[in-house]
Formats: structure tokens, C-alpha cells, sequence
């Protein structure tokens, strides 16, 4: 997957880059999908195509009951998940920090669908895998409580390291930019809004 083969899904659609938003929150509402929001908004004022998955409005069990030695079926949303995936050039996640790490849905949602086969395969040494996600790239969007110097310096940084090499490089796909938006408790209006702006700026940016 190149920059010179980027098409749109349909060509109705244009050719602009297919871009996929993963909010990766359980939360119905909130400033993650705020943030969502204005870069989609961004990205589609450049002829990109975005499609989105909600992370609270799935259904499926999210967790993995016997870890990829047994076959656990995939429900619709999953599967459909798996879908966008293969479609997308760029994956956006927007998601919040809790407890140091991600959501335990969040965290559910790629243990499920990240599978042998699909996102990974080992070799015959099982000790060098295939990446089977490359060429992809993802911009994360991720809202904390705590200062990003703090968690970076004090905490050093788990559910950064996690996600940019654990999950994404592990499968092959590449983090572009990771953006901080904290300490979110404390923000004002003001802030917020200047928050919103720089995330419609990075969705322009795609």
C-alpha cells in the first residue's frame, strides 16, 4: 500500500486517502468524540474518506476466554471492524488514558480482532512473525488527567509504549504522531476549544 495507489472507497466517494477513526472509548459522548469530530472534520475538508468505529456502540464479548489457542468466533461488529481495517490507509484512535493504560474495552476490542492470520503471523521459528498490517499509519489522539510530562517522566508513559509498539508496530502499522490533550480535568472552555482546533488542523494534515 503506497501513497500513489490512495483511492476512495467508491468513486463516488473521490480519491482522497482512506482514513479510519476508531473512537476508543466506552463513554456515549464526551471530549474524545469531540476531538473525533473536528479531525474528521478536518480530513474531509481535504477530500479524504473517513469512516468511523464507535467504540461504545459495538457489541461483542471482549474478552478472550482461552487467548488464540481455541477459535473464538468473531461477532458481526468485529468482523466488520476487521473490515474497515483492511480498508483504511490511516487509522486515527481517540481515546482517554485510564489508570495508566487503556480502557479495558479498548483493550478488549484489539485483543479480539488483532488475530493470528489477520493482524500477525508467526513462523516456523516463533520467533519472527509477518507483519501483516504494514503500510498502514496512525495518528493517536489521546485525552489525560494527568500532565503529559508527568506521565511521560514520572509513570513512563505504559499505555504511549503499549499502543505505538505492542499493538500498532507489532502488526506492522507505523504511529505518524502522537498528540497529548491534558491535563483534560482542569481545561478550561477556552482550552478545550483551542484543543478541537489543533485536532481539525491534524485532520487536515492527513
Amino acid at each position: 500500500m503506497t501513497a500513489t495507489g490512495k483511492s476512495g472507497a467508491t468513486p463516488l466517494e473521490g480519491d482522497g486517502k482512506r482514513i479510519l477513526l476508531i473512537i476508543g472509548t466506552p463513554k456515549s459522548s464526551g471530549f474524545c468524540h469531540a476531538l473525533a469530530s473536528a479531525y474528521a472534520q478536518g480530513a474531509r475538508s481535504q477530500g479524504h474518506v473517513v469512516r468511523e468505529i464507535k467504540l461504545h456502540a459495538l457489541s461483542f464479548d471482549p474478552v478472550l476466554h482461552e487467548g488464540y489457542q481455541s477459535n473464538q468466533a468473531l461477532e458481526p461488529d468485529l468482523l466488520e471492524a476487521q473490515r474497515l481495517i483492511h480498508w483504511a490507509e490511516h487509522l486515527v484512535l481517540v481515546y482517554p488514558v485510564w489508570w495508566g493504560g487503556l480502557p479495558a474495552l479498548f483493550k478488549g476490542f484489539f485483543e479480539r480482532i488483532l488475530q493470528p492470520g489477520f493482524a500477525f503471523k508467526y513462523r516456523n521459528d516463533q520467533r519472527q512473525w509477518d507483519k501483516l498490517l504494514s503500510g498502514r499509519s496512525a495518528d493517536l489522539l489521546v485525552t489525560l488527567d494527568t500532565p503529559a510530562w508527568y506521565f511521560r517522566w514520572v509513570y513512563g508513559a505504559p499505555a504511549h509504549r503499549q499502543m505505538r509498539h505492542t499493538i500498532l508496530a507489532f502488526c506492522g502499522i507505523k504511529t505518524r504522531k502522537l498528540e497529548h490533550f491534558s491535563p483534560l480535568r482542569s481545561a478550561t472552555e477556552s482550552q478545550r476549544q483551542s484543543w478541537l482546533q489543533r485536532a481539525e488542523a491534524l485532520g487536515k494534515r492527513a
